[in-house]
């Protein structure tokens, strides 16, 4: 009964962390692309393209059972998670740049997530068409997704000081749903547990690596900045994994426990790669910086 309950409440759940994301938006949020092209376009490439790809790769070379890679596709179409913002604060990161990428990518997701899902239930399981997400499911993820972001920002534009009230409560409370989403994962399948973390743990840390360093260092190939690549890394390393497990559990979406179990294992797993890589370019930068500095010779 209360496992259902659970499942039952999770689109609801989901909602209140997207709506906690549209208390922060705003208008300028989407328009602010124009003031990094190059950062924006480039990291929205790696998110939408090049990472469904490079999962599906690792996805291959590590022979998870089809349940798994396609939840493991699942969470990399999904989109950055409202950690990265904090995770690019404490970084030095451009943070107005995760706020725009987050926002263009949880709209994107809304198209992204469905051709993924469907295209990887196709390849790897033989009744992949039946479980997909059909355009009646589609309109449920944009009812999860769109809907409660569009209402944080109405908040915001019109009652501005009601949204600032609300800011740090929802998000507190974002933090204690994907807690107890990835609780719920855990707990529905303790049973197996042992088995899908030697199965699923090793292809979701390496996921996850590669999507911390492709989100760092393409954009630093393009050209783009420190501040902003920073950004970029932890928008694609940290993934909306509540929204991913959400769509997997939904009773009325994809049902399915062990397609959760990848979102549960990498929303686990982010915040310790994620603070190391942090630590990492934070000590590299601060060597660079060492290294660019001229020293003053003594007059003699």
């Amino acid at each position: 009964m209360g496992s259902s309950l659970i499942l039952a409440s999770l689109p609801f759940a989901i909602g209140i962390v997207m709506l906690g994301l549209g208390l922060s938006l705003t208008v300028d949020d989407f328009r602010r692309v124009g003031r990094y092209p190059k950062a924006a376009v480039v990291a929205l490439l790696c998110q939408v393209v090049l990472l469904p790809a490079i999962c599906f790769g690792l996805v291959l070379a590590f022979r998870l059972p089809p349940e798994a890679a396609v939840g493991m596709l699942l969470v990399a179409a999904s989109p950055g998670g409202p950690a990265a913002n904090l995770f690019s604060h404490l970084f030095g990161g451009n943070v107005a740049l995760n706020v725009t990428l987050t926002a263009i990518n949880s709209v994107l997701a809304v198209v992204a997530l469905p051709v993924v899902v469907n295209l990887s239930a196709g390849f790897f399981l033989p009744d992949g068409a039946a479980i997909g997400l059909q355009f009646d499911k589609i309109l449920q993820v944009f009812s999860m997704v769109v809907v409660p972001v569009a209402i944080g920002m109405l908040v915001r534009g019109r009652a501005p000081g009601l949204a600032r009230r609300l800011n740090l409560p929802v998000r507190v409370l974002s933090i204690v749903v994907l807690a107890a989403v990835i609780y719920a994962v855990l707990y529905a399948e303790r049973d197996n547990l042992f088995g899908y973390f030697v199965a699923v743990g090793l292809a979701a840390l390496a996921f996850n690596i590669v999507s911390l360093l492709v989100g760092y260092g393409v954009p630093r190939l393009a050209g783009v900045d420190h501040r902003a690549a920073t950004a970029a890394g932890f928008e694609i390393g940290i993934h909306n994994t509540g929204l991913a497990i959400t769509i997997a559990l939904s009773p009325t979406l994809l049902n399915s426990a062990e397609m959760a179990v990848p979102g549960a294992v990498y929303g686990i797993i982010m915040f310790f790669t994620a603070t190391g890589f942090g630590w990492l370019i934070s000590r590299r930068r601060g060597a660079q910086a060492d290294r660019s500095v001229t020293p003053v010779r003594q007059p003699t």
